[in-house]
This record gives C-alpha cells, structure tokens and sequence, in this order.
C-alpha cells in the first residue's frame, strides 16, 4: 500500500525582480510517496517581502532559514478569523489536504499528514538569485572590533 511519506514544499522567485529591495516567491505543497510520486496539495501559496531605504538589497537582509520557515507557515492552517478557533481552522487545513490525497487514491490521516516531516526546496531561479546578494560591507580595521576583548 502506498503511503505519504513526507511534505514537500517547492519555493521559487514569482516572476522577475527589478527592484532589489522587493522579494516575491510563490509555494507549492506536494506529498511524497512510499513509491516517489509526487501529488500536489496546494499549489496557489506564496507570499512577498520589501525592505525601505535607498539602495537597500533584501538580500541582505533574508536568510536560507527565513525562506524555509516562511514557507511551511503559509502552505499550513490559515490564522482563524472571527467565529474560527486555531485548533479548528487546522482540523481543516489537514482534512482538505487528506480529501485531495484520497481523491488520488492514497489514503492518508490528517492527524499523520500533520506529523510528517516536512521538506522546503528553493528553486533553482530562487538559489541563484540570493547567491547574488551583495556582500555586507567589511569591518573597517579602524573601528574597535565588538569581538575582540
């Protein structure tokens, strides 16, 4: 039988970036299988980010673990809006993507999807672009260094 073996969500740039102080990417949830198919659960998430200051690079500023951690919030339960408790919009979140997994013909428990482990990827576009972040400027040998006693 054909089980759900993890999460896996798929993070990449949403379209072209002119401005570098803006950061949009788009997040697409599939489940991995025992037999290494992949079923998309959800594949309309993404979110996008932008820093002020002149001549700033978000870049700089978002990390590897940022994008990661980003990532399974927004593919997960939605926040609860009036009348809607976290527990309940999880119960949900966790029903709905068991349903698309059994329309598949993989029968999956929500409570196990929710305990799955649950992978991020970064697109090939997304790790070529924060690969060209500009490099935080240096610590000039003039001022007193904070890790030096």
């Amino acid at each position: 039988m054909v089980e759900v073996t993890r999460l896996s969500t798929l993070v990449e740039l949403d379209g072209e970036r002119a401005d570098p102080a803006e950061m949009a990417v788009s997040a697409r949830l599939e489940a991995v299988l025992s037999d290494d198919r992949r079923i998309p659960l959800l594949d309309d998430r993404g979110w996008s980010e932008s820093i002020h200051g002149g001549g700033v690079d978000i870049r700089e500023f978002v990390s590897v673990g940022d994008i990661e951690e980003t990532a399974r919030t927004v593919v997960g339960p939605d926040e609860p809006g009036e009348d809607h408790t976290h527990e309940g919009m999880a119960a949900d979140h966790w029903g709905h993507l068991a349903d698309i997994l059994r329309r598949h013909g993989v029968a999956a428990h929500p409570a196990e999807l929710e305990r799955l482990p649950h992978e991020v990827v970064l697109g090939e576009r997304l790790r070529e672009w924060l690969g060209r972040a500009r490099p935080l400027p240096s610590w000039p040998d003039s001022w007193p260094d904070p890790g030096r006693g």
